[in-house]
């Protein structure tokens, strides 16, 4: 093995058949192979940023439309493909989120505190309420960063590395939110009486 050279990553090794159309000037087929390797995933971090099925498809797919539009001009040397996709992605996320009225963005913290307390009323805690549903609730609650990352982390099964991908994050900072994510939901399991942790990873 040439030590001076670093070994691919697993996302260049996934990819390396879309990478090499592309270095044939194969756009077309690239991006045929690219699409169902990657629309669940784009749309899945739409739905994670927008939290609408409407807007998260409509997104999504204005999002595979700027993938194919800047294909051409994709430069595998300054990022894996997966990254560009995503990062695409996020861009269109953002740019939909800015344009939105206040009232419809994320909730403040005294809106996440309103939403435990009524979760934690007798009607949430009676025997026939489903723990899960409850625990999605709450994960839905928390504030934008821990929320997204736990949302992908669990609920995605995607690894911190495609988290901190997926939303352009330090993968020390996903690391960080899903920290503080985990022990605010603790918190609030706990008030419920629902500390069993593994009820949220399912």
């Amino acid at each position: 093995m040439d030590l001076a050279t670093p070994p691919a990553t697993d996302a260049k090794l996934r990819d390396a058949d879309v990478l090499a159309l592309l270095a044939c000037g194969d756009v077309h087929g690239a991006f045929e192979r690219l699409v169902p390797r990657y629309e669940h995933k784009v749309y899945r971090l739409c739905f994670t940023l927008l939290r609408e099925p409407a807007a998260a498809q409509d997104a999504a797919q204005d999002s595979l439309l700027r993938v194919w539009r800047a294909l051409p001009r994709f430069e595998p040397g300054k990022a894996a493909l997966a990254t560009w996709v995503y990062a695409v992605t996020r861009n269109r996320c953002l740019t939909l989120l800015a344009a939105r009225p206040k009232h419809t963005q994320s909730m403040s913290l005294p809106e996440v505190q309103a939403e435990v307390d009524l979760l934690a009323s007798p009607a949430a805690s009676q025997p026939g309420a489903d723990a899960s549903d409850t625990v999605r609730k709450l994960v839905d609650a928390l504030p934008e960063a821990p929320r997204r990352c736990l949302t992908l982390f669990y609920y995605e099964d995607r690894s911190v590395a495609e988290v901190a991908a997926m939303l352009g994050l330090p993968e020390g900072s996903v690391k960080t939110h899903l920290h503080r994510g985990r022990a605010a939901l603790l918190k609030a399991l706990r008030a419920l009486g629902l500390a069993d942790s593994q009820l949220w990873l399912g």
